[in-house]
């Protein structure tokens, strides 16, 4: 920090300490710059750049090849936690379903397929691009849904003085809670 220094006297100054004259913010007034080496600055500024260009790996596309839709539940099961985790790490997720042959006259099977997908996924996703045929293959693109699960909690709580409402073959048990006994002494 030296202060207000006029132009002539910061180029000398920069030139006896074998080091840049570099104007850091142009539209000031008046304008500031700082006495540096250029070259090691941009260096530092690339490592910089490249570091946060490999650490954001996150974000991609990964895609789950389904070869056919006689798919075993097993198989299946193994495919949606791939994609459970490729979503927990924050990548979108590509189902894709290829048909052959006679399978193409039962695209409702695909679709099938995907609505069991989607509803093993739904708490950790939302939908990108639903399911949609393309040729002889049919495409379902997940992207992670970053909002915390949802809790089940009552619709109402319960009336004071009553037990919660249970849910028997007969309706609704509305019947009144004993009164906690206290010590007294």
């Amino acid at each position: 920090m030296v202060g207000i220094v006029p132009t002539a006297e910061a180029q000398r100054m920069a030139r006896e300490a074998q080091l840049d004259l570099v104007e850091v913010a142009p539209n000031a007034r008046p304008p500031v710059c700082k006495i540096l080496d250029y070259g090691k600055w941009r260096y530092q500024q690339q490592k910089k750049e490249q570091k946060s260009r490999s650490h954001s790996k996150a974000g991609q596309l990964k895609e789950l090849k389904l070869r056919t839709v006689r798919i075993g539940d097993h198989d299946l099961e193994i495919k949606i936690n791939h994609a459970r985790g490729f979503l927990e790490e924050g990548n979108k997720v590509q189902f894709t379903l290829m048909f052959k042959g006679r399978e193409l006259a039962h695209v409702d099977l695909g679709y099938g397929l995907f609505r069991k997908i989607k509803d093993q996924l739904y708490t950790c996703s939302k939908i990108e691009r639903d399911a949609k045929m393309e040729g002889k293959r049919m495409t379902l693109v997940l992207q992670p849904d970053h909002k915390p699960p949802k809790k089940v909690e009552d619709a109402a709580p319960a009336a004071k003085g009553f037990a919660r409402p249970s849910l028997s073959g007969q309706g609704l048990n509305l019947t009144p809670r004993p009164a906690p006994v206290t010590a007294q002494g």
